[in-house]
């Protein structure tokens, strides 16, 4: 089965094209850019295809998915032969609110349901509907397959993902915790219990999805019991651009202070705080990690900052969960930064965590245990995925839909 994976932001779109017959095998991958501008931007590749770059005009995402549906098929560009090979479609939906505990078929109530929770998520949902609706003209006979950021963390307890300001505000607008980056959280939980050999649901498991979007999770038992990005991606840690947390007080006097308007202070703790914000150098901590080295010293404190924040919410969800087998650094950061891992990890000795320096500093982009031998708790890198998860939830529900049909 053949399964395109889309990703839609507001102005791109990411996509896959995987063949899940058997082992999962990327045949293409691809990104849009620069959507509604004067030019946009297609780059196109796959591991036995001519690769392709145009500079267009995209005026919207219909536009867009047909040009990737052209690349799938043509004549140097392709890996199917027309796109009756497709089989289903699988896409990334950033909110799912309290509608959705799982991934969803996407019927006229589950698009409705995608759409409520665009208030949640308005820099995300509107885009993922775009998606949904350009591939519904397109190809209106192919199934289409809804995987949420949101859904793996419908487990958390109420004490845990209420807020306490007055309950009227949840009964109102479903003020709460909802937390993203589900999918990979899950993904790399369960791949490591399988490289360890260990049951999923029997472990208390860590996980830091640490890039320019950061978060981490608590997974007890094969459930997220909490997890540090809150109503919105903003909470948490600090990240790229995104503040994290933040005394309320300390936004409210710098709204006072510079007269700052509502669009003003969402742009300051979204896209102008951070790793960028703080540093003034970068929102990549790899420009920062370079910083730190030439000499920058707020550089540096940037990136201990960060490393500070991690290593506090790994120490809360320890305690939340009354013990830990395992943490997991994964994402651009948690994968590549060996150094932002050793300033993390040489700090959890008193979880029983022994840390491997030199094999962590070898351990760039692949699986790999960096504890020492026997540790009581386990230390690892690990390899996300979210487009195969998408592919995966995706072959599991049309396969589940046509056994029943």
């Amino acid at each position: 089965m053949k399964i395109l994976v889309l990703n839609c932001g507001s102005s791109s779109i990411k996509y896959q094209l995987l063949d899940m017959q058997h082992e999962p095998e990327l045949l293409a991958k691809g990104l849009i850019e620069r959507i509604g501008l004067a030019e946009g931007i297609l780059n196109h590749k796959g591991p036995r295809c001519k690769p392709l770059e145009l500079n267009l005009s995209i005026p919207d995402h219909t536009v867009g998915i047909k040009l990737i549906l052209d690349a799938l098929t043509g004549e140097e560009t392709g890996v199917i032969k027309n796109l009756g090979e497709i089989d289903a479609v699988g896409h990334r939906v950033a909110h799912g609110g309290e509608y959705f505990d799982k991934s969803s078929f996407i019927t006229p109530e589950a698009r409705s349901n995608i759409e409520k929770c665009c208030s949640l998520a308005p820099l995300h949902n509107p885009a993922h509907l775009k998606g949904i609706d350009a591939m519904s003209a397109l190809l209106p006979d192919v199934p289409q397959v809804a995987v949420f950021d949101t859904s793996f963390h419908q487990t958390m307890p109420d004490y845990a993902f209420f807020y306490p300001l007055p309950y009227e505000y949840y009964e109102k607008f479903k003020i709460r915790r909802y937390g993203f980056h589900g999918t990979s959280h899950k993904f790399v939980a369960e791949k490591a219990c399988k490289m360890l050999n260990w049951n999923f649901n029997d472990k208390k498991i860590i996980t830091c999805h640490l890039g320019n979007g950061a978060s981490i999770c608590a997974i007890d038992k094969g459930k997220s019991v909490d997890t540090s990005m809150g109503f919105t991606p903003v909470e948490g840690l600090m990240m790229g651009t995104r503040v994290g947390d933040l005394d309320l007080g300390a936004i409210l006097h710098i709204m006072k202070e510079e007269n700052l308007s509502l669009e003003a202070t969402n742009n300051l703790i979204n896209k102008k705080s951070g790793l960028q914000g703080f540093s003034g150098v970068s929102s990549d901590m790899r420009d920062l990690m370079a910083a730190g080295k030439q000499g920058n010293k707020l550089a540096d404190t940037t990136i201990e900052m960060f490393a500070y924040r991690v290593r506090k919410y790994i120490g809360a969800y320890v305690a939340a969960m009354n013990g830990i087998d395992l943490i997991i650094f994964t994402g651009g950061i948690g994968e590549n930064a060996w150094p932002v891992r050793e300033r993390i990890a040489k700090h959890l000795g008193y979880l029983g965590a022994g840390f491997e320096a030199e094999t962590n500093s070898k351990t760039i982009g692949c699986d790999c245990e960096i504890s020492t031998p026997g540790s009581k708790t386990k230390i690892m890198v690990v390899t996300t995925d979210e487009e195969l998860v998408i592919a995966r939830d995706t072959l599991s529900i049309v396969t589940s839909m046509k056994v029943t049909s």
